[in-house]
């Protein structure tokens, strides 16, 4: 132990001398790697080209026509161009014709952002997508894998490719912005030849003019108040007390989602998403709603009182494209204005927003909606209960229905025959309103890609060698479900099962917890992740996120992950978990070119009722009701402890779906359900108390877990290090 402490105190002085020589301009910049990640098959003349690559030769070439063209930009030509994955929205799924970035890169992930110069193309992505990125980015493209610490920041970047010049001018949409980032990369630029400009004639829409996809004409709905459990009026005065108490005389939503919880309307302008495209303004003496009008029906009208509107608690309607000319004419009278900024999942208004109110007359802060609406109410949170055990129907019919047909035609499956079926299966339900993302199938290889989606050109066999990762979900009138299984439909080699058999692990791990009241959504992380960590492995995305009410399967501010930084904003977290929070548990392992593992359950924090003073304690309850793979689980692995959590879990799913398969005739599932949740004989005694440190036949955990913890804190300490000494 002296030796350890030894150490770490060298290592701190270390890092002290080093970054006092940063100081004192030793080093001019950081050891950054600006060409990017090594890229597979490539140059594209010496290697035969993945099947989803897609040649974006010819757009590269247009859009840099236009970067030239003075009619185009409105200005100076521009020496680069940055196109996000935003829509006007941020949101985080598009509609198709809102797909620029992927028009222009190729790649078809939710997240990442492309700068494009005269020269070069470089796309920047997250760990979820390192993978996906270099196979569907063409040669054309530099990868930047965010994650990795030799890997530069958008501004970096262009500060060393253009170290040499001046003046430099980078154009982007601001209404494709938030303002949060496009502030950040002024900020970032200020010192150097660069500038960031506005370019409000959006460069990819000008070059995308043939086979574009129209904006769907479906109409808003109202849901009403016996799913929502609460009044739109009723959460439209929640609003209100918020902006009093923030000294704000008005308030502007962009992020669809939030509209659509507002007003307990829902729409389908996003492909998985049930929300209406507009924006809306809330002030103490008038509500506006701006949406394309074909979009709102008579029912709308009703629900939200549009008629002669003259009162707070009534809705005026606009043209969507009013809402530029009325927030610079109307906040002529507001001294402040609440414009939202990023808060997890949501990126917050646009750059446009922004500049629409003077800048004196911003109120920057997270939406007051986000904590609103995270806390589920009861009506609310029956729902999610309910939803929940009609998609466990749907699960448990489909993978009894494919193990049996797998049996049957072994050569017939494929990916994409899995997606259509699970899909299929979920319409069935009652109150059923589609699926709540594009669902994930990957087989072998494209296991290992975390949000691996099928298509005809990637479309693969399914064998008896892999593992099978299914990620899909429902939206529900009542509800909104996420839940991922891996399968096998061979014999699994001892690397699989011990690799699905940690992953269960800490899944379990997580569920079991009780903690008190207070306790920081990004302190859960290192439950899930520490049966991995202890084998040296470590998987690139988060433990869990927030999911909505029939709304965003992602949703903000709830997010588990250890790498979600300490804020002193304590909306947008790490968040204070409460009673009525839903959130999803889904650790996972990933062995590039050969498998995958993640399991996902959503759970709902619920009361303890273990304390033995007044302090509150909470636990969690699992709403997703699913089956895990017997054969992948590795008995030996388990602690007793596991063993009854996991006993108690498939009781459950009998006493509660079985019934349920039961009333729908559905009795080859119910066979399947029965055979798959068979009790694990329980050999040694359970501790029934803390989950760490009580058993007697792990007495190392609970130490372990201490180290654990330990090893996080300096983790964290050493990276804030260049702040202390700043």
């Amino acid at each position: 132990m002296k030796e350890l402490i030894h150490s770490i105190l060298v290592l701190f002085s270390f890092l002290g001398l080093t970054n006092a020589y940063y100081l004192q301009g030793g080093i001019v910049e950081p050891l950054l790697n600006y060409n990017g990640a090594k890229r597979s098959y490539c140059p594209a003349s010496a290697h035969k080209q993945p099947a989803n690559r897609e040649d974006t030769s010819l757009r590269l070439k247009q859009l840099r026509s236009e970067m030239s063209r003075v009619a185009s930009v409105q200005d100076p030509p521009l020496d680069g161009y940055i196109v996000t994955s935003d829509d006007a929205h941020q949101s985080a799924s598009l509609d198709p014709r809102d797909m620029r970035r992927e028009f222009i890169t190729g790649f078809y992930g939710t997240a990442g952002e492309a700068v494009i110069t005269m020269t070069k193309a470089v796309f920047w992505t997250d760990g979820r997508y390192h993978i996906q990125a270099d196979q569907q980015l063409d040669c054309n493209w530099i990868l930047m894998k965010r994650g990795r610490s030799e890997v530069p920041t958008i501004t970096e970047w262009l500060k060393h490719e253009f170290k040499n010049r001046a003046p430099v001018r980078i154009g982007a949409d601001p209404t494709l912005v938030s303002a949060i980032d496009w502030e950040t990369w002024e900020d970032e630029l200020a010192n150097s030849s660069v500038r960031l400009v506005p370019v409000r004639n959006n460069l990819v829409d000008l070059i995308w003019q043939v086979g574009r996809p129209n904006y769907n004409p479906h109409p808003a709905y109202p849901l009403p108040d016996k799913y929502s459990g609460r009044a739109w009026q009723d959460k439209v005065h929640s609003i209100r007390i918020e902006m009093e108490a923030s000294k704000a005389d008005a308030l502007v939503l962009t992020a669809l989602d939030e509209i659509a919880w507002l007003f307990n309307i829902r729409g389908y302008d996003l492909p998985n998403t049930p929300v209406l495209r507009a924006y809306a303004v809330v002030t103490y003496q008038s509500i506006h709603l701006y949406a394309p009008r074909h979009k709102i029906l008579r029912s709308v009208e009703e629900h939200l009182k549009m008629d002669l509107c003259s009162h707070a608690d009534c809705v005026k309607e606009h043209n969507y494209t009013s809402i530029w000319y009325d927030l610079r004419t109307m906040s002529q009278a507001w001294n402040t204005v609440w414009l939202p900024t990023r808060c997890g999942y949501s990126a917050g208004a646009s750059m446009e927003i922004f500049n629409s109110i003077p800048p004196e007359k911003r109120l920057a802060k997270p939406s007051p909606v986000l904590s609103l609406r995270a806390q589920k109410n009861e009506v609310e949170a029956e729902g999610m209960r309910k939803s929940h055990l009609r998609d466990a129907v749907a699960m448990c019919d489909f993978l009894a229905y494919m193990e049996e047909q797998y049996e049957l035609n072994s050569e017939g499956w494929d990916e994409m025959q899995v997606v259509r079926l699970a899909n299929e299966f979920r319409y069935e339900q009652d109150k059923n309103k589609g699926i709540s993302f594009p669902t994930i199938a990957g087989y072998g290889s494209h296991a290992a890609i975390p949000h691996y989606e099928p298509n005809n050109l990637t479309n693969t066999k399914i064998g008896k060698t892999s593992t099978l990762v299914v990620d899909s979900g429902g939206q529900y009138l009542d509800g909104t479900t996420d839940v991922t299984r891996t399968l096998h439909f061979g014999i699994p080699t001892e690397e699989q099962k011990k690799a699905y058999t940690r992953v269960l692990i800490g899944a379990i791990q997580l569920s079991s917890l009780i903690f008190p009241d207070g306790l920081e959504s990004n302190q859960l992380d290192i439950v899930a992740r520490a049966p991995l960590w202890n084998i040296g492995y470590n998987y690139l995305h988060g433990t869990g996120h927030g999911i909505g009410h029939f709304l965003s399967v992602h949703e903000s501010p709830i997010s588990v992950s250890y790498m979600q930084s300490p804020t002193s904003d304590k909306v947008c977290g790490p968040v204070e978990l409460k009673p009525g929070f839903f959130l999803s548990n889904e650790p996972g392992y990933y062995k590039e070119g050969d498998f995958g593992v993640r399991l996902e359950n959503i759970i709902e924090i619920v009361e303890a009722s273990t304390s033995k003073t007044s302090e509150i304690f909470l636990k969690f309850r699992d709403v997703t009701l699913v089956p895990y793979e017997p054969k992948l689980i590795d008995i030996s692995m388990l602690t007793p402890s596991h063993i009854r959590w996991l006993n108690n879990y498939n009781r459950r799913i009998r006493d509660e779906v079985g019934p349920e398969l039961k009333k729908r005739l559905k009795m080859d599932a119910f066979d399947w359900m029965l055979k798959k949740t068979a009790s694990i004989p329980e050999l040694s005694p359970v501790d029934e108390g803390l989950f760490f440190g009580r058993s007697h036949s792990t007495p190392s955990t609970f130490r372990q877990f201490h180290t654990l913890v330990y090893v996080l804190f300096i983790y964290h300490t050493l990276l804030n290090l260049p702040d202390a000494w700043s």
